[in-house]
């Protein structure tokens, strides 16, 4: 007798799809990216309860993903300065598509999906300018290549959507990178990070930066708020023993650090690695180099920190977070650190929630 995993790779086949949820997947909330002690890499579904619900293939190390907001699919994105992404059946493990950045682009390994579904968003280097750009792909015609928009600065990486004000927010890094010198940053003296905040079609509403003082702040991480505020995560890349505030907050119209103190800051080691918009309103902070999640009150500033080697994924999660690490563990971030679940898997750099 066929199981339900059959049964459903049967519909697939037959091009049934229409009526397939991400429940069909095993009902994950989270993808991450992760490696296998044999050195493979996957993609994971992970439930709210820490439990794995899928681990697919992965051609090489990835580094985030995204999930389609209603289909059980979701693409994972190569590790910057990346080239490939895999669109992924999450019930069948099929990969659906295999995209490759254009030639003269890089992707920086982060996307999203427009609200409607009908288009993939991509984080990308124009590499001839040093100019980042937003691709533009066409989901209902087999994730077919549209088009690009400035990303309003250089090195996009995460970028998200508000749907509390139908707009996108890049997190532009300000860091130059190219292809032949790999991860080497080529323009830290004169470097310019900014949140930038676009319509659909490209044009730029607001866009924010920390004072010219801080322009050594690379802004890579962001999280959104149901009422339209993005919560900030920056890499000082100057000397560590000179970092600012590493967390912070956009609100109406304007980017500040939020209060941390000297021996709280030092504990990141210039480097958030994730950051997320608790649905309490607090903001948790990750940094895997300090082996530490951090709590913030959007007003008050820093109010808490749990120790944890190698932590980087966190994402809002039910009424509080979800987190993961190096070492294969899943925890419940509310008023402390909670292990939840333990994997044999090196969960890489983010936590994303479908």
């Amino acid at each position: 007798m066929p199981n339900r995993r059959s049964f459903l790779a049967g519909l697939l086949a037959s091009g049934m799809t229409a009526e397939l949820s991400w429940a069909d997947a095993g009902g994950p909330s989270h993808l991450a990216a992760a490696m296998r002690p044999d050195g493979r890499y996957v993609l994971a579904g992970l439930r709210p309860g820490g439990e794995l619900a899928f681990t697919q293939p992965l051609p090489g190390r990835g580094h985030a993903a995204v999930a389609h907001p209603t289909r059980p699919e979701a693409v994972a994105f190569a590790r910057r300065p990346g080239t490939y992404a895999l669109v992924l059946d999450c019930v069948s493990g099929r990969v659906l598509q295999e995209l490759s950045a254009p030639a003269g682009h890089h992707f920086y390994g982060h996307g999203t999906f427009s609200q409607d579904g009908t288009r993939l968003l991509t984080t990308e280097n124009h590499v001839a300018s040093g100019q980042g750009r937003i691709g533009i792909w066409a989901r209902d015609d087999g994730y077919a290549r549209v088009g690009a928009m400035p990303s309003g600065g250089i090195g996009p990486h995460e970028m998200l959507r508000l749907p509390a004000r139908s707009l996108l927010a890049v997190a532009n890094g300000g860091i130059l990178t190219r292809p032949e010198t790999g991860r080497e940053k080529l323009n830290l003296a004169t470097m310019r990070p900014n949140l930038t905040l676009m319509r659909d079609d490209g044009e730029i509403i607001d866009q924010v930066a920390l004072p010219e003082a801080l322009h050594l702040s690379s802004l890579r991480h962001i999280a959104g708020f149901t009422d339209g505020r993005v919560a900030c995560g920056f890499q000082w890349e100057g000397d560590p023993f000179d970092s600012p505030a590493l967390v912070g907050l956009y609100k109406d119209g304007a980017l500040r650090l939020l209060d941390s103190p000297p021996e709280a800051t030092r504990r990141l080691a210039a480097y958030v690695g994730s950051v997320a918009a608790l649905p309490d309103g607090r903001i948790a902070a990750t940094s895997p180099r300090g082996g530490v999640v951090q709590i913030f009150d959007p007003t008050l500033g820093f109010l808490s920190q749990s120790p944890q080697a190698d932590i980087c994924g966190v994402a809002a999660s039910g009424g509080a977070g979800l987190a993961t690490d190096g070492l294969g563990g899943v925890h419940h971030v509310g008023k402390r650190l909670t292990r939840i679940g333990q994997h044999d898997l090196a969960f890489d750099n983010h936590l994303v929630a479908i």
